[in-house]
């Protein structure tokens, strides 16, 4: 027995990286997988059906069952679309894995607007459409369900240069807060994962220049969207996931906002001098979180 035999599983973005190992993985657990992949290069341009149909392959030549979509997650037709495969196929839908993304990578003064738009829509309105049509649905079906979004050390920690994509994944950060809180009524948990693996989304960054597949292996979030998809985490939503390893070890880890005990002041408000001479209470005295410390928190 699998830990998600009988459940119907969508992924967008399966056909490569991260994405595809999900896939999977959550297959070899039992699951029904959607493959949903339009195959096209790391800026979204282009499309290649084979990508997702390759990985469909690979989860039937070990004896599962999958099906390939190419929708465009990032428009309502294409969220429908995708969730409309799943039921069409399998009748049911009980888990989604919001994993599509591109980059298009650029600082303030150089980011065009279509660079902007480009990147926010497939990962803040992608999460959004396809969240909202699987959530419709788990409803209907009266027997809850499992949605799990991907952020980024991007959105949760900064990262020179990728302000669009920054700005999409740490969006994904509150609206998995806030939709975990409001669909938690109709059974549906809700959570949020942030891989750090060496894909061809990556591999061009300046931190990834001496990181190989090995130490930091795609493979590594996928035991997490397992557990999460399961009901070993049945108690659980609303959390906010980070994995990252290889051959020389893994770390598992949640990402949680923190706020300092601050300035209070009885009977009125802060005058700016206030403020100013209490401004070690008011500002956390711990740095702000780095991509080395929270890769090697004991750096």
């Amino acid at each position: 027995m699998g830990l998600l035999d009988g459940k119907i599983v969508i992924v967008t973005g399966a056909g490569r990286g991260i994405g595809r190992s999900e896939a999977l993985a959550l297959a070899a657990a039992g699951a029904k997988l959607v493959i949903n992949d339009l195959g096209g290069a790391l800026d979204g341009t282009g499309a290649e059906a084979m990508v997702a149909d390759q990985v469909v392959k690979e989860i039937e030549a070990k004896g599962g069952s999958a099906v390939a979509d190419y929708s465009d997650i990032g428009t309502l037709d294409g969220a429908d679309t995708l969730l409309w495969t799943a039921v069409h196929k399998y009748g049911r839908a009980d888990v989604l894995v919001n994993n599509a993304g591109i980059v298009r990578d650029r600082t303030l003064l150089n980011m065009s607007e279509a660079d902007w738009d480009k990147v926010l829509n497939v990962h803040a309105k992608g999460t959004f459409l396809c969240s909202r049509a699987a959530a419709r649905i788990m409803k209907t079906q009266g027997s809850g369900g499992v949605i799990i979004n991907t952020t980024s050390m991007s959105g949760l920690v900064g990262n020179f240069g990728q302000i669009n994509y920054g700005l999409a994944k740490a969006g994904i950060y509150a609206f998995t807060k806030i939709a975990a809180m409001e669909l938690a009524r109709y059974g549906i948990r809700v959570h949020a994962v942030c891989p750090n693996a060496y894909t061809r989304m990556t591999a061009s960054l300046p931190g990834f220049k001496n990181v190989t597949e090995d130490m930091l292996s795609p493979d590594a979030m996928s035991p997490v969207v397992v557990f999460l998809a399961s009901d070993l985490a049945k108690n659980l939503s609303g959390r906010v996931i980070g994995s990252h390893g290889g051959t020389g070890g893994s770390r598992v880890y949640e990402f949680k906002m923190n706020v300092a005990s601050g300035f209070a002041k009885l009977g009125g408000l802060p005058t700016v001098e206030e403020i100013a001479e209490h401004i070690d209470q008011i500002l956390l005295g711990q740095p702000d979180l780095s991509f080395l410390s929270v890769m090697n928190p004991q750096s």
